[in-house]
């Protein structure tokens, strides 16, 4: 090989790391940087939305957002907490779906 294919390779190489190409295999969680970016912006929307809510204790809700799907978890107080949270999360714009896995204290 000569020394222009061999740069070649090297920087066809290193622009497919960069952009994902060679994601680790059976990895269903890889996103791009500007998907990540996005998930990120809609979880701390969610955080935000919920932290203002009076009626939800905000350290007790976990969020979690991938792909546009919110994913909350946590123990809440109640039933009307779990409903509150999840209308406030499926309001928020950019989240396409809520998976409610909240669990009420006590009741399990």
């Amino acid at each position: 090989m000569n020394k222009f294919s061999i740069v070649t390779i090297a920087v066809a190489v290193a622009l497919a790391i960069c952009t994902g190409t060679f994601a680790a295999e059976g990895t269903s969680k890889h996103e791009s940087a500007g998907a990540y970016v996005d998930d990120s912006v809609i979880t701390t929307k969610v955080k935000a939305a919920v932290l203002q809510e009076p009626t939800l204790k905000s350290a007790e809700i976990n969020v979690e957002t991938y792909k546009g799907v919110v994913q909350l978890t946590g123990f809440v107080s109640s039933r009307t907490s779990i409903n509150k949270a999840t209308e406030i999360a499926r309001s928020v714009k950019g989240v396409t779906s809520v998976k409610n896995d909240m669990i009420v204290k006590g009741k399990q």
